[in-house]
């Protein structure tokens, strides 16, 4: 009896499917993708989520970890898109990459940057909210030490503080080895946020009370879209420095910029083999970067979840989703966006 249950049961369903102009998947497995605990990665992750699900009819679901667990899950197809990949980067993608496990798709934010910056008030002041130049020759990380006691650490009296990454990004690597390779570990504390959250309060805190604060940050974010910061300039990027910046273990870091970015969509192998539709779509993504910069603003000053920001960043810029897609597509989604 069961048996016959089970045959009735996917009769029924294969009759759906074939009756349905829209696919129904009710029994497919979703597709995992990265829960990115940054505005930026969240928001450009429920974008892709919303057209995979209303446009193609494919269910889709999150799971979370730091991002070289989540690069780890990715090469194991444990999970199969990263929405927003700084591919390159860290020792696990470049390993994967090259064995022929995941693969970066398009280029999704042109003009997507990295690095240390300051609010442009420490340099050149701010008259109307009565702040004096507190660095005006800071121009280059070289200047940092002469600085220290503009940035000073209030645990360590000696000593500046630098804002990193949280422990698990790659970025936090990277950083706390330009602190060696630069000369600066004598000079600042190597101060790391428990998280994403956590390191945007503390900045947007220190910036609203008119104080100087030394970070790392990147765009696109919602601080870049809020605030005037200055980017501190560093040495010309250099691939074999960089190797050693990746590299936590490397006694002997030497200095260089970051890699050039270049942000895309992380899939696994059979990802990309199983949906090459959805692929397709995926290497055509191109976000405009000051559009999205206004969306992730907004996005933090109203604590607008992720999936209700992406809804309204789609319906005010319909003209740029609707190009990544085929007309069908595009049409079955705006019908699901009114």
């Amino acid at each position: 009896m069961n048996g016959f249950r089970r045959l009735l049961a996917a009769t029924l369903a294969t009759f759906g499917l074939l009756a349905s102009p829209v696919p129904v998947f009710a029994a497919q497995a979703p597709i995992h993708f990265a829960d990115l605990n940054w505005e930026s990665g969240s928001l450009i992750t429920d974008i892709l989520r919303i057209i995979v699900e209303k446009g193609y009819g494919l269910p889709t679901d999150t799971l979370p970890g730091t991002t070289i667990t989540l690069e780890t899950a990715l090469a194991n197809n444990d999970i199969q898109v990263i929405g927003e990949e700084w591919a390159g980067r860290s020792p696990v993608w470049v390993k994967a990459e090259a064995e022929g496990k995941v693969a970066s798709l398009g280029d999704t934010v042109k003009g997507a940057t990295e690095g240390w910056w300051v609010p442009e008030y420490v340099i050149k002041g701010d008259p109307a909210k009565g702040i004096k130049p507190l660095a005006p020759g800071l121009r280059s990380v070289s200047d940092l030490p002469k600085y220290k006691d503009v940035f000073r650490d209030p645990e360590t009296p000696g000593k500046g503080r630098f804002l990193n990454s949280p422990i698990g990004w790659t970025s936090e690597v990277v950083n706390k080895q330009k602190l060696k390779a630069y000369g600066l570990d004598d000079s600042y504390v190597n101060f790391r946020s428990g998280s994403g959250a956590a390191l945007d309060a503390e900045i947007s805190s220190s910036i609203r009370r008119g104080k100087p604060v030394l970070f790392y940050y990147w765009s696109p974010t919602p601080l870049l879209g809020r605030f005037k910061l200055v980017q501190l300039e560093e040495p010309p990027f250099d691939a074999d420095a960089w190797k050693t910046l990746t590299d936590a273990d490397n006694p002997n870091p030497k200095p260089t910029r970051s890699l050039p970015s270049k942000l895309s969509i992380g899939v696994s192998a059979p990802f990309q083999k199983q949906y090459p539709q959805i692929a397709e779509f995926f290497t055509k993504v191109d976000l405009p970067i000051d559009p999205l910069n206004k969306a992730l603003a907004e996005m933090s000053v109203k604590h607008t979840p992720p999936r209700q920001a992406a809804q309204a960043f789609m319906k005010a810029h319909p003209d740029v989703w609707q190009a990544w897609v085929p007309k069908e597509v595009a049409d079955k989604v705006s019908a699901e966006l009114k």
